[in-house]
């Protein structure tokens, strides 16, 4: 679809129902790890919560996207302000792989070393229909340049309208 080392690179489907996306960010491998496990940093690009880090160990993901960057926005309409999910961790090596399930499906984060970036995998399996497929691919999309932005320490563009305009661009790429 897109080259993935680009911020803003667009996911790609690996199966009917997985989503790929990568995105390469300013490392070191150790500080992208901790955006990724830590609540308070990684409430800054997806969402807070506990994480037990072992796997079986529990993890909350609590999402407040309005809080996600400076820029007032309406909301779309069904978005709540804030939602929570409870989750298991299925897979943990530190600092390069956490995988945990996701309602019915199941997400990786691999992370590479590239020289002093590091080259972050997120796959989301098993997603359910093509309505949560649009949303979700557009929702890792946005989320990953949130987070490509905070770990270069620039200021993020608009999260809601970016969502919007990038699920009628998924729409448009994955097909029916």
């Amino acid at each position: 679809m897109s080259n993935p080392h680009n911020h803003g690179a667009y996911g790609v489907l690996t199966e009917p129902a997985t989503v790929r996306i990568q995105r390469l960010l300013p490392g070191p491998i150790e500080r992208v790890w901790s955006y990724l496990t830590e609540s308070d940093l990684r409430r800054q690009w997806l969402a807070s919560g506990p994480m037990d880090l072992r796997v079986g160990g529990a993890m909350e993901l609590t999402w407040r996207n309005d809080e996600l960057t400076r820029h007032a926005e309406q909301r779309p309409d069904g978005m709540p302000a804030e939602h929570s999910m409870t989750s298991e961790i299925t897979h943990v090596e530190a600092p390069v792989l956490l995988a945990f399930n996701w309602g019915g499906g199941n997400v990786t984060f691999e992370l590479e070393r590239m020289g002093a970036e590091v080259m972050l995998t997120v796959t989301h399996r098993r997603v359910s229909d093509r309505k949560n497929l649009l949303s979700v691919s557009a929702g890792w999309h946005v989320h990953l340049d949130l987070l490509a932005d905070r770990l270069a320490e620039r200021e993020p563009r608009p999260f809601w309208s970016d969502w919007t305009r990038l699920r009628a661009e998924y729409a448009e790429r994955i097909p029916e």
